[in-house]
């Protein structure tokens, strides 16, 4: 499985996350996975919060739009973007490279 999928406007991802970083940052792939760093201790749902926010920010929707479907209490995540309005270069980068599925 690709570290992103598309199926008609939404956008799913899979994330290897490292909470406590020193800034929020799209790091690359990491394995089959994309790699996110949030400053964000991993401490009461916290970290959780935290990338829904830098999540919608990045892709430009409501954090109402981000819905972590797998991975709630540990670093590997499966999440679900609707209707992204941009793409951060990263992802931007797999979906043209074609590392993607529909």
């Amino acid at each position: 499985m690709s570290a992103v999928s598309q199926t008609g406007a939404d956008i799913r991802l899979r994330l290897y996350i490292q909470p406590k970083a020193s800034r929020d940052d799209w790091v690359g792939l990491h394995g089959d996975e994309i790699k996110v760093a949030i400053t964000a201790p991993p401490v009461d749902g916290k970290a959780n919060a935290h990338l829904q926010k830098f999540l919608a920010k990045s892709f430009k929707v409501a954090k109402s739009a981000v819905f972590i479907e797998k991975g709630e209490l540990g670093r590997h995540k499966m999440v679900l973007i609707q209707a992204p309005l941009q793409l951060p270069p990263l992802v931007a980068q797999l979906l043209i490279s074609g590392d993607v599925t529909s």
